[in-house]
Order: C-alpha cells, then structure tokens, then sequence
C-alpha cells in the first residue's frame, strides 16, 4: 500500500490541520496514513501497530472530523487499559481540536472521583476516553449515554487482554447494539483478540504495520527526569560536564526551535536553528558550519534534520519527547555513525513517562536515568578543566613577559602572588564563574512523582500485586497497596 506523504492529501479538516502545524505534524506516520482513510470512509478497521507508532492521531483525526459539535453527547468512545493513557489520549485529542469552538472531551478512569466525571457527562462531551472498569460503572449507573456513538476504539486491545479486562470490553460493545463503526488498535492479535474482532468488527479492513526492531548498539541512551520549566537548565548543565563535539537538539515544533537555539546562544554556546521555515540557502549555509566546525550545536524539527549525516556529531538531544517510536529510531541515529561512538539523551517531563517506556519497547532497550548535574559537579568540572588548560600554557608557551608582569604586582602591592593569580583567574572567567555563586541551586526533582515505570515489555518482573502480574479468576477485593493508576481485573460476570 502507498505512503501518504502529506496530511493534506487525507482530506483533513483544515482547522484540524492548523493544529498539526502547530504541533511540528508534516508528514503522516505508516499507521496515519493507512488508517485514516479507512476511518474517514466509516469502514470498520483491524490494524496491527506497535505502541509508538503514532495511533492516537491515527484514529483521533477522523473522529473530530466526523464529530456535530452542536450535539453535546457522546459520539465516540475510547476504550484504553490505564488511566494514565485515557489522559494522554484526551489530552491528544484536544491539541488537535485547539481550532474547533466548543469541542468537549472527559477521560473516565477509577480511582477519579465519581462527581468530577458527573459532572462533565451532565455538561456534556463529545469524546468519552475510559478504561473498562469505570466505564461499565457509568452504564449500569445510566450516566454514560451511547445512543448517539458513532465510533468505538479498543485502544491497546492485546494490553486490555493481559490485564483481564477483555470481558468487561465484550459486556460494553455488547450494550451498544446500534450502528455504529468500531477500530480495534493492537500490538499483537492473539486468538483471544482475532475473536473480539470477529464477533463485534463488521468486514474489517486490515492494517499491519511491521515493528521497527533497529537498535543501535553503538549510541549510550540516556534519560532525565524533569519538569519542562528546567529543561533548559537540565541540558546546559549536562553539556559543562559531557565531552561534547557537535550536537543535534531535537524539539517539536520550529518555533520553539528558534527559542531553544537563542537561549543557548546567550548561554555561550554555538548554537543555531534548522527548520523547515528557513530558506533552502539557509539551511545550507547552517549545515556547513556545522561540518566545518564553526557551530557545535543545531537545534532542529525532525522533518529539517532528513537525511543530515555529520561525522563530527557526538550527541543527539530530544529536547521534546518524540511522539512516535519510529520517529526515536531515526532522531537518534543522526551519531554513532562510521562505527564512532554517540551518546543520546532524552529530556522527559513526568507525564510523558509512558511515552519513554513505549520507546524502551519499540528499541528493546532499557533506557538508563541520569540525574541533571549538581552545582558542586559542575563547579568541579569547570576547575579541572581551568586547571588542564593552566598546565597546558605552563609546558606549551612561552610566560616569561607575564611572570614579570605578576612580580612587578607582588613588589608594588601587600598581595601575594597567589592572590594575584587568583584575580587573574577571576578576571578570566568573568563571563563564566568558576564557583557558580550566581546560581545557586536548583531543585530537579519533580513535584509530582509518578508511580515507579514498569520494565519495558520483555522484561518479566512480577511483584505481587504488579499491575503487570496475570490476575487470579475470582479475586473480590484489590488489596489496599495496588497502585491505583491501574485498574485491575473485576471478578467474572455470573451467567444469569
């Protein structure tokens, strides 16, 4: 099947489009571009994709373009394992409606008070994201009305198998007995999964999209935990103590491209921006300095940085999380080419920590945490290498004229050399102290902690209450120390 190549050619809505500008959006995934078509079509869809790979758009953008914003009732429902992707998919959902007035989208989960979500479905909304648990609770309780869906998504449907929600997903799309369109959405289609799709997908088309198995042993991948306000702190401090040769910053947009790329410029760094909004002429001029060493750094949209290949890159920086898998493969790939080595690193704000586990498991790799440098670290590293460059001068230059200048001080003044020598060093470093004092310390530790990251799939490690752990048949009563952030398995429905 042909790729897209533009969004355009999907016969998007045009405010919808203006919001993928807005997001860095320029070209369609594979599983964008192949199901898009189907869904807009109103067909029924079976698609096979990694996590990562770029579906929420995949269905979200047909479903707002099917939506009747004059109606305040539900149209479609998304059905998702966990809490923490009902609120990624909803707040998906209303980056790309930022230019639809009046747009209304309520994620239902457990562990949420029951008069918050009362609320938003007596107001009215037009997208439901639930997990399965507390979407049954609001339709026994009658206060989720599915008369008027037109669409229903199973969102990660072999996830919601493993954690044994499937049967509450059969007893919901058995209560929406009108027409309506359904698209399940699955890594993988076990038996269990095929027959869910048999008895409630109508003549599905099928989408595979095969699973992106690179990884690159030659790049140390990293990640920091901080808040987005202390990225910009976080990398700079990164970069006084990495032996750094030239490096690719990767952002989401192109306007924010050119304001991380300026604010590392007035931090001393040799920084440029590279987007698709320069000229041709431009981009070109930025390139060759890059190459020829006159600019370490680039900050760049994905799109702009296609097929750049400098031997010199040492680091690849995301400074925005990527939003596919796929997109982490290739951003990364930029170093650790001709066999050298590299060294990635990914910024992560504490609500993106399901996007770093889905690219763990595209990659196959545990991505290691690092903690944003300490002043101490960098204040040290700044004095070795004030140090490294004293002792160069001493064995490499000729410091006869200036040991005469700094005795003539000694004999002429009560300061001793050594003072002397340490204004010196002062005076030397007065656009960069050596001691930090004007900085103080900064806390990066984010004010509010998730819940500890699951391995990334293949990794088996089972507590005993793990939401990752097979459920019992029967259990009653969730004990009190599950994380609530998981729904977990209800006791089988009884055959009337």
């Amino acid at each position: 099947m042909s790729v897209t190549q533009t969004f355009e050619q999907l016969k998007i809505d045009p405010k919808i489009l203006r919001a993928l500008t807005d997001l860095g959006y320029e070209r369609p995934s594979p599983i964008q571009s192949q199901s898009i078509p189907i869904l807009v079509e109103g067909r029924d869809l079976l698609a096979q994709a990694q996590t990562g790979t770029g579906k929420t758009a995949a269905f979200a953008l047909p479903i707002l373009g099917h939506l009747s914003l004059q109606k305040s009732q539900p149209q479609a429902l998304v059905l998702v394992p966990t809490r923490e992707l009902a609120l990624q998919v909803a707040e998906a959902f209303q980056s790309y409606a930022k230019h639809l007035g009046g747009f209304h989208i309520l994620p239902i989960y457990g562990g949420q008070d029951y008069q918050i979500q009362l609320k938003g479905l007596k107001r009215g909304s037009h997208v439901i994201v639930g997990t399965p648990g507390r979407v049954m609770d609001h339709l026994r309780r009658g206060t989720l009305k599915t008369e008027a869906i037109k669409t229903v998504i199973l969102d990660e449907a072999d996830e919601m198998l493993r954690m044994g929600f499937i049967e509450d997903v059969e007893w919901i799309l058995e209560k929406i007995q009108h027409e309506h369109q359904t698209a399940l959405f699955s890594a993988t289609i076990p038996d269990t999964i095929r027959k869910v799709a048999k008895q409630f997908l109508k003549n599905p088309a099928k989408v595979h999209i095969e699973p992106k198995t690179t990884t690159v042993n030659a790049i140390e991948q990293y990640y920091m935990l901080v808040e987005k306000k202390n990225k910009l702190e976080a990398l700079t401090r990164f970069f006084e103590i990495e032996e750094i040769e030239a490096a690719i910053i990767f952002t989401g947009t192109k306007t924010f491209s050119v304001e991380v790329a300026e604010k590392l410029a007035a931090r001393g760094y040799a920084a440029a921006a590279l987007n698709g909004d320069m000229s041709q002429n431009l981009r070109e001029q930025v390139m060759a300095k890059l190459k020829r060493g006159d600019l370490d750094m680039i900050v760049a949209t994905e799109v702009a940085a296609r097929g750049l290949d400098v031997d010199r890159i040492s680091h690849v920086i995301n400074f925005d999380i990527p939003q596919a898998a796929e997109s982490y493969i290739h951003r990364i790939g930029r170093t650790g080419r001709a066999g050298r080595k590299g060294k990635a690193l990914l910024l992560v704000t504490p609500r993106e920590q399901r996007m770093l586990q889905e690219i763990e498991n595209a990659v196959h790799h545990q991505i290691k945490a690092l903690k944003p440098p300490s002043t101490n670290q960098v204040q040290t590293k700044r004095s070795e290498k004030f140090k490294a460059n004293v002792i160069h001068i001493l064995q490499s230059k000729n410091i006869d004229f200036y040991r005469g200048v700094v005795e003539k001080m000694v004999t002429e003044s009560d300061y001793s050399a050594l003072d002397i020598a340490a204004a010196i060093a002062c005076l030397a470093h007065k656009d960069n102290e050596l001691s930090m004092q004007e900085y103080g310390e900064v806390s990066f530790e984010p004010k509010n902690k998730s819940s500890p990251r699951k391995p990334h799939r293949g990794t088996r490690h089972f507590s005993r209450f793990s939401s990752e752990a097979p459920q019992k048949k029967g259990r009653k009563k969730r004990p009190n120390n599950v994380n609530p952030a998981v729904e977990h398995r209800r006791p089988p429905r009884r055959k009337k």
